[in-house]
């Protein structure tokens, strides 16, 4: 991607990030108690230095803005406004700010910003000269003092941050979503207090409108109905008072469909609500429609529980637990890849999950969380073509994979020290996690694979082929630690040289996508294992995820259908307005509330929940990149059992168009080169043309 050559914004890279997502990720709140994430959260550097290098035909004023207090050197000599008032001043005015007089000739420019609370940030706007990612930016690490206490060494210095502030008072501090009205749909009186219904799943702010009367109302969120009238279990609550007509915003956002309001005192109002919402550019936003009408309507609730749970970052669920976790992102990228193409918010949350150096901790805790930030890495660059972003985030993709190989067993195999947290999935069965999981190890295999493409696009060969050494190497333990000839599968894990039998679906399935095998292996799998009914069911959304991608990517569309009918209109069929973080059908009435223990512990809308997106467009449209950035694709449409669908699917400079039905594919394409698979049937895909094939029948 190009460089930024406008007046913007700038800052340490990655530092808005980092700021911003501890703001995001200690919102969430359990009844009135603020609760943060439980792990290692990172600072911006509270002083960061700015410089560029100029070459002026004639003088020229640059007028400043930063956040926080700054100095600056003109060729290494510091000017202010009480050394130099001629050339250094403060205007007032619609653009009041410092303006600092440039003399002709080649210089050297360096500001240096201070902000302990918020991020040092500095906009520079002149004729010529602006503040950019061309600038340099440094938080002056590896200075040296001598004997003689003077300071040596410049300090690292990388391409300055920046995103889209490119006005003076358009700072990254007032940086917000948006927000639109929203009001309920029904009210009914309860015992003492009224309940507002509205209508689907939200998130955002009540608004008290024409208060009157004196006296708090005590507010009562729920996700459900059952949860908002309980007043002594419901995750979250608020008391707002009402005093000489007057009242305010309750503190903070929440997620809610219901809202019970418990009176006290004599009060009168009307219920509002402003939702909050990252905005999208509809004509630029995937879109499916078919001949089977539930589909369509679990497309739209999928769509509508992805765009809930895109805030400033990807976040897991609106009410709980409202944080950044790297194993629901890589899938909340790839459902945006093909809804609304967000790639700026799937950089902010890449670089907020990794954080800063030196590496303390697993992401998120979660060894399995560390080994899908690399992959999503690469994947982001498969979609977008952005190599730049692969090589901003090269040196830690470096040092975190250096920590997880000092943190390898005798073996050279993941495995879970004491301060790790081995996830894999929420599962109804008994599942050890304890010793070398086999589902890790393809995992580990997975990234170290980015890790030698990542070294590729960084122009890193030596590295590349160490890792892929390494991924070889891991790929033979796995066929001869954990392959079994009779059960033909993956066996679950080993513990002090003793093999766990159990047979799962977490590794098989992952080494379907993972690791290079002969066709007879891969229908070994899939009869023994994915088809299998004796292996234990997979019961949530997150899993559900992955194992639908193997049966599509084994061709086994109707079935894939039929299971998305049952599970995600499963949830619907219950009465939901956004996908839930698990769903059981055995479960009835209250059941599907509970989870962690308490009766509404489970999120209604959950990230993980929106995979139709994903499938339907991968899969049923059939458009996926085959050079990164979308530089050629194809378009591999299966209908199933469809009668007809269409759809749109969005690229980084334009959309694919596909319609079908069981006498012919038409595709339409704005931008990029791709070719059209109808069997054994293969056409061009052009830009601006219509490419047909028609056939006989289904």
């Amino acid at each position: 991607m190009g460089k930024n050559k406008n007046a913007t914004w700038i800052w340490y890279p990655g530092d808005f990030e980092i700021w911003k997502g501890n703001i995001f990720n200690n919102r969430r709140t359990e009844r009135g108690s603020m609760f943060p994430p439980f792990w290692k959260q990172d600072s911006h550097y509270v002083t960061v230095a700015f410089t560029t290098t100029v070459d002026l035909a004639e003088e020229e004023v640059i007028a400043v803005w930063t956040e926080g207090a700054f100095n600056f050197a003109l060729d290494g000599k510091l000017i202010s406004q009480l050394s130099d008032p001629k050339n250094f001043w403060y205007e007032e005015g619609d653009n009041k700010g410092y303006r600092i007089r440039i003399p002709k000739g080649c210089h050297k420019l360096e500001f240096k910003v201070w902000n302990q609370q918020q991020l040092p940030a500095l906009f520079v706007q002149g004729d010529t000269i602006q503040s950019n990612n061309t600038w340099l930016a440094t938080y002056e690490d590896k200075i040296w003092i001598d004997e003689n206490g003077v300071a040596h060494g410049s300090g690292i210095y990388v391409p300055a941050g920046s995103w889209h502030f490119d006005s003076p008072g358009e700072t990254p501090s007032r940086y917000s979503l948006r927000w639109c009205e929203a009001f309920p749909v029904s009210s009914e009186k309860v015992a003492g207090g009224t309940l507002y219904d509205f209508g689907r799943e939200t998130f955002g702010h009540l608004d008290f409108r024409q208060p009157k009367g004196n006296g708090t109302a005590h507010i009562y969120y729920g996700e459900s109905r059952e949860e908002a009238l309980d007043k002594e279990h419901c995750e979250t609550l608020d008391a707002m008072p009402i005093t000489n007509d007057h009242t305010l915003f309750p503190v903070g956002s929440k997620a809610f469909r219901y809202v019970y309001i418990e009176d006290c005192g004599s009060i009168s109002y009307q219920l509002a609500m402003y939702e909050e919402y990252s905005p999208f550019d509809p004509s630029h936003s995937g879109s499916f429609r078919c001949s089977d009408d539930l589909l369509n309507r679990i497309w739209d609730v999928s769509a509508r529980t992805l765009e809930l749970t895109t805030q400033e970052f990807f976040m897991d669920g609106i009410k709980r637990d409202r944080w950044t976790w790297s194993g629901d992102a890589i899938q909340s990228y790839l459902m945006n890849y093909y809804l609304h193409f967000d790639s700026d918010c799937v950089k902010r949350t890449i670089r907020q999950l990794r954080g800063k150096d030196p590496v303390t901790a697993h992401i998120n805790t979660i060894m399995d969380y560390s080994f899908y930030w690399f992959m999503s890495v690469v994947d982001y660059y498969q979609y977008t073509g952005d190599s730049d972003f692969v090589c901003e985030m090269w040196p830690r993709m470096l040092t975190l994979m250096d920590y997880i190989l000092t943190r390898t067993n005798a073996e050279g195999m993941a495995e879970g020290q004491p301060d790790d947290w081995i996830f894999v999935d929420w599962v109804d069965f008994p599942m050890h996690k304890r010793g070398a999981l086999a589902f890790e190890q393809v995992l580990f295999i997975a990234a170290l694979f980015a890790m030698e493409k990542a070294a590729h696009i960084c122009n890193e060969p030596e590295k590349a082929d160490y890792y892929q050494g390494l991924a070889a190497q891991l790929s033979g333990k796995l066929e001869r630690t954990f392959w079994s000839n009779e059960q033909h599968a993956f066996m679950h894990a080993i513990e002090d040289g003793v093999l766990n039998p159990q047979v799962t679906k977490f590794p098989n399935m992952f080494a379907l996508r993972t690791i290079a095998m002969s066709e007879e292996r891969q229908e070994q799998i899939m009869k023994s294992v994915m088809l299998n009914p004796d292996i234990p069911p997979i019961t949530t959304p997150y899993m559900r995820f992955y194992e639908l991608e193997a049966l599509c990517e084994d061709g086994l569309h109707q079935q894939v259908l039929r299971e998305i009918r049952d599970y995600w209109g499963g949830m619907l069929r219950e009465g939901a307005t956004s996908f839930w973080e698990k769903y059981v059908p055995t479960e009835s009435g209250t059941q599907h509330l509970a989870m962690y223990g308490r009766p509404y512990g489970k999120s209604l809308c959950h990230a993980w929940g929106a995979s139709p997106i994903y499938l339907l467009g991968k899969y049923f449209l059939g458009v996926q990149p085959t050079r990164p950035g979308y530089q050629e694709y194809v378009v591999q449409p299966s209908l199933g059992d469809l009668e007809w669908m269409e759809g749109d699917v969005p690229t980084p400079h334009g959309m694919i168009h596909v319609y079908m039905d069981c006498q012919q594919v038409k595709v339409m394409a704005t931008e990029g080169c791709g070719t059209l698979i109808v069997g054994n049937q293969r056409m061009p895909v052009e830009a601006g043309k219509e490419t047909v094939i028609r056939f006989s029948a289904c």
